[in-house]
């Protein structure tokens, strides 16, 4: 990468730390901090917790679209503005309801999908990768900061600090967008951000709704497991300053496991690796559901759960982007994003539900089944060939887009192309044996 690539990725990593803090932070405290308010019940905290995720996964496509129009700093901007002004209301409410309405609004600020359509503006395409990886090892560093600190934050200034601290973190991301992110013109952006056109055949293919409908379990467990997870910890005489000398350990150990996962895997995504993954989340819920107050129960639970956890995680939008057709990455991503989103919600209600209706422990075992249906899902996943993706700039002043698609298929390693007159570019899904001064040879005869 160049300079202005080293500067552009870790910016942009940067904002996404300090956003991403500070929606995480809160998951490990609220629901135990949150018993200090006068209408506080079980069903109002899983509200609070995934509240954020109905807003995010409602606005995440408009404001990528919206960013094609306006420019993206602006979005980026805005996003960050309504998302501090959330965490200001959160901050100074004296009931749940009021919580909750700020959570809401922190969601609104949903800036994801623009962020990444910035880092692909700034970067050339033979980097774009490597940026992309500087944020995305950025968001996993978030989290992992966000659930150790938050417990501290908490102790100190109360549920208000956490959320005051997250409003300040989003003010200081504005500079960072304004003035330290280049200024670029927006590059073509159909494997990046989302077209209308394109959502509806998207949404109902077989295989990435097996995705997306996994990335909504896959969030809706995280959340469910933090609505029970601090009052579990509490049972055990641990004050909640305390529970980061849980954390740490839980996240190093799983972080072992995930890398065994990797290693299993060789690179690629098989379904038997991520079904695992699966079975090893249900697994940690039947023994949250079943332990009888033995500390070690837990602790092993919480590790199998954070072990399949960080693996889907990290593999589930490598399935995304392999699977998605050429130019249609952005789309087939609003779409994952939205269901993310949507599960980190849907966890937060199911968990408040099961709990007032039954008790915490119900809470577990209902996501312990929600895990089973989930695997069955997964096996209708199929194995799909290891990919890369290229966009690349033309102009269809001299030739058709169906002729150019035509030439660019016969070349070797093109697994498929897509010609955009709309936007000026080529879309294509290759193979290692994909020769790019072929491409650029042949391109170069149309220009």
């Amino acid at each position: 990468m160049n300079a202005l690539e080293v500067r552009a990725a870790l910016a942009l990593a940067l904002v996404y730390v300090l956003r991403m803090m500070g929606l995480f932070m809160v998951m490990p405290v609220l629901a135990v901090a949150a018993m200090d308010y006068p209408d506080y019940s079980p069903l109002l905290v899983g509200l609070a917790i995934g509240g954020y995720g109905l807003t995010q996964a409602a606005l995440q496509i408009p404001m990528g679209m919206m960013s094609d129009r306006w420019g993206r700093k602006p979005v980026i901007l805005l996003g960050l503005c309504i998302f501090a002004a959330g965490s200001f209301i959160a901050a100074s409410a004296d009931s749940m309801v009021m919580m909750i309405a700020g959570r809401i609004l922190q969601g609104a600020g949903a800036i994801a999908g623009a962020i990444m359509a910035l880092a692909t503006d700034v970067s050339r395409e033979t980097q774009r990768a490597k940026v992309m990886a500087v944020i995305g090892i950025a968001i996993g560093f978030s989290f992992y900061l966000a659930v150790l600190v938050g417990p501290l934050i908490a102790q100190n200034w109360g549920l208000s600090g956490v959320f005051g601290v997250t409003g300040v973190l989003a003010i200081c991301c504005m500079p960072l967008v304004k003035w330290v992110v280049p200024d670029v013109s927006i590059s073509a952006s159909g494997d990046t951000l989302p077209h209308v056109s394109e959502i509806k055949s998207l949404f109902v293919s077989p295989q990435l709704w097996r995705l997306n409908i996994s990335v909504m379990a896959l969030h809706m467990m995280i959340t469910l497991l933090f609505v029970q997870l601090p009052i579990t910890l509490t049972q055990f005489d641990m004050t909640l300053e305390s529970h980061w000398t849980i954390y740490l350990p839980v996240l190093a150990v799983s972080i072992i496991g995930l890398i065994v996962l990797m290693g299993i895997s060789r690179g690629q995504t098989p379904k038997s690796v991520v079904i695992t993954a699966a079975a090893l989340m249900m697994t940690a819920f039947l023994m949250l559901n079943m332990q009888d107050h033995h500390m070690w129960v837990v602790f092993a639970a919480v590790i199998l759960f954070f072990t399949g956890f960080n693996y889907l995680e990290a593999s589930l939008p490598a399935l995304v982007s392999t699977i998605a057709p050429a130019g249609q990455k952005g789309s087939a991503m609003g779409i994952y994003a939205s269901f993310q989103f949507f599960g980190a919600f849907l966890g937060g209600v199911l968990s408040g539900v099961v709990t007032d209706i039954w008790t915490p422990k119900t809470a577990y075992l209902a996501g312990a089944i929600g895990a089973c249906v989930w695997m069955v899902i997964l096996f209708g996943l199929k194995e799909v060939m290891k990919l890369k993706r290229l966009s690349m700039q033309v102009s269809f002043d001299k030739v058709d887009p169906a002729v150019l698609e035509t030439e660019l298929h016969k070349l070797e390693g093109v697994h498929e192309v897509v010609a955009s007159r709309e936007e000026s570019a080529v879309y294509l899904k290759i193979t290692k044996a994909f020769d790019t001064s072929a491409a650029r040879a042949l391109l170069a005869k149309y220009a």
